[in-house]
């Protein structure tokens, strides 16, 4: 019997996280984007689709303020005719899709959405499976979305695919190495690769970008500045953590491998109905699963600020049943906010060249955050340090810096204005 009722939780947690929470989120961010973007381009944005009374005697239809857009298009990819070219190699052409959506849906199972919830008297975690490398599965499996976008651009016999295709692949290899040296600050700092043991340690402790209060505030521990100190070197693994995600989830200002203005439409120009939908619905998955990542490492996931989370705790530090709905609610406001941020940067962030985005991932990101996981080691090693020591190493660090800055810099070649490569 416990063994029915543990599958049941695990079928049901499956269900409910992956497809009625983050599916969900797909079209409400296509929703969002429009009406974001309708709104810095002073327009209306879609506002018309809803339920058409009129055709049943109403005097007007109800609009919902184009909520029903969104299924509207969905409808609309679903019932157009799945046009297949006669010149593509179609086992790969039909297998790159799915291969492209499913990786993104794979990583929700490692995302912790709330703290556990008790139900007659069973504790259940709302994380599908609570693995102790997290981050790692998560990169592991999404790297494999690379393998869709190559296996469209190349399947399709044509030119732009497959230019779409080699792109991804190289901008893949120059963002995957940022991001796993991003991330090995927040890895150093907490000692662990469990993201929901990460997430309680900032619900008590203190976000990583917002240290105030528990043991990451100065004043509770006895004027220990370890914590804010850290803070400079956790900002720089946030910032170059946060574009390498646009750049992994092509993105704007990243979306070379479909940019319309060089590709017609990239490694997609030869899909119709839902095969693109797929691509369409794995490239919006994607951004909500590393738009939930930021917010876990980095924004105490679905923990409240300034030690609220105390009023869900019984007086023997146990969360409340109900604790785990607030927090979801928490996490999904998070969630959404940052969601909103990829939608503003796309709408005001012109694309980068192509050159210019393989400097920034291999000249500039790679050596951020290969220095930045020294400055962080040294900031954790400090107490522990005599002064000395600590000293010779902050001097060799900086004037290592230095040295690699030099050389990048007498390194990096004058290019003339419009030499830039466009493909």
């Amino acid at each position: 019997m416990d063994l029915f009722i543990t599958i049941a939780i695990i079928l049901i947690k499956v269900i409910g996280l992956t497809f009625l929470v983050v599916l969900p989120l797909v079209p409400i961010s296509v929703y969002f984007e429009r009406r974001f973007s309708a709104i810095i381009q002073d327009r209306v944005g879609p506002n018309r689709v809803g339920i058409p009374l009129t055709l049943f005697g109403a005097k007007k239809d109800l609009s919902f303020f184009g909520l029903i857009q969104p299924m509207a298009d969905g409808l609309k990819l679903f019932l157009k005719e799945d046009f297949t070219p006669v010149h593509v190699r179609k086992s790969f052409y039909w297998l790159a899709p799915a291969l492209t959506v499913i990786p993104a849906l794979v990583t929700v199972c490692v995302v912790p959405f709330g703290s556990p919830i008790t139900i007659g008297g069973r504790e259940i975690d709302l994380v599908i499976a609570d693995l102790d490398v997290g981050p790692l599965f998560i990169f592991a499996i999404s790297s494999l979305t690379v393998y869709g976008i190559t296996l469209a651009g190349w399947s399709s016999n044509s030119k732009f695919p497959f230019i779409g295709g080699v792109r991804s692949t190289a901008q893949m290899i120059s963002y995957e190495i940022c991001l796993g040296l991003s991330i090995i600050p927040v890895l150093l700092w907490y000692g662990e690769l469990n993201l929901s043991n990460i997430v309680e340690a900032q619900s008590a402790n203190g976000w990583l970008l917002l240290p105030l209060w528990g043991e990451s505030a100065p004043w509770n521990n006895g004027g220990d500045y370890s914590a804010w100190i850290f803070w400079i070197p956790a900002f720089i693994a946030f910032l170059i953590f946060t574009i390498s995600i646009f750049a992994e989830t092509n993105r704007m200002p990243f979306d070379l491998p479909e940019c319309e203005t060089e590709l017609v439409g990239g490694y997609h120009t030869e899909y119709s109905s839902m095969k693109f939908a797929m691509f369409f619905m794995g490239e919006y998955a994607a951004m909500v699963i590393g738009s939930a990542l930021i917010v876990t490492m980095f924004l105490g996931g679905w923990s409240l600020p300034f030690n609220w989370d105390s009023i869900l705790q019984d007086t023997e530090g146990n969360w409340l049943w109900f604790s785990g709905l607030v927090h979801l609610g928490v996490f999904m406001t998070k969630l959404v906010a940052f969601i909103l941020f990829f939608i503003l940067v796309r709408w005001t962030v012109p694309r980068f060249r192509y050159d210019q985005l393989m400097r920034l991932g291999w000249v500039i990101f790679f050596e951020a955050a290969l220095i930045n996981v020294f400055l962080a080691a040294l900031i954790i090693a400090a107490p522990e340090l005599k002064a000395v020591a600590t000293i010779t190493g902050a001097v060799v660090l900086v004037v290592v810096s230095a040295a690699l800055i030099w050389v990048l810099k007498v390194s990096d070649k004058k290019e003339a204005p419009n030499s830039g490569l466009l493909g």
